[in-house]
């Protein structure tokens, strides 16, 4: 198993519908927040580079469901990338319940983000910045 960065999470009743079960828009805002959580943890310069200029745009989003989540279930999210391909960064997310059996693979997704930069009223590609690649990179998938 190649090594990936983990967000541990704690489904609230805020993230579930009606039904009971976790609304599937939450998955896609989990995969934000991991994301987030990885700057934060590997990254953290990239945080202030984003108040200067640098944006990360999602430019592409997927979840697959493999099985529902219910409220206090507790979820590892976990990242690896992908690829990364001039300024797009590919991102792989496994979403796994835990309970005292072991864990059970309830969800997949991906992420695709573009970095650009706002100059002069535009956003324009930039390159991947030097931290972030090689923070990802720990976390690569060889294809």
């Amino acid at each position: 198993m190649m090594k990936a960065y983990e967000y541990h999470h704690i489904v609230s009743f805020q993230e579930t519908n009606l039904v009971g079960n976790v609304y599937y828009a939450n998955y896609v805002q989990w995969q934000g927040r991991c994301r987030e959580m990885f700057l934060k943890d590997n990254a953290p310069d990239i945080i202030t580079e984003l108040c200067q200029g640098l944006a990360l745009v999602t430019v592409r989003v997927s979840c697959e469901y493999l099985s529902e989540l219910f409220a206090f279930d507790h979820v590892i999210i976990r990242m690896r990338l992908g690829e990364i391909k001039q300024n797009r960064i590919t991102m792989l997310f496994e979403y796994w319940r835990v309970t005292d059996e072991g864990e059970e693979l309830v969800a997949k997704g991906e992420q695709q983000t573009a970095c650009m930069r706002r100059e002069d009223g535009e956003t324009r590609p930039t390159p991947i910045p030097a931290q972030l690649k090689l923070a990802l990179e720990k976390y690569h998938i060889p294809i």
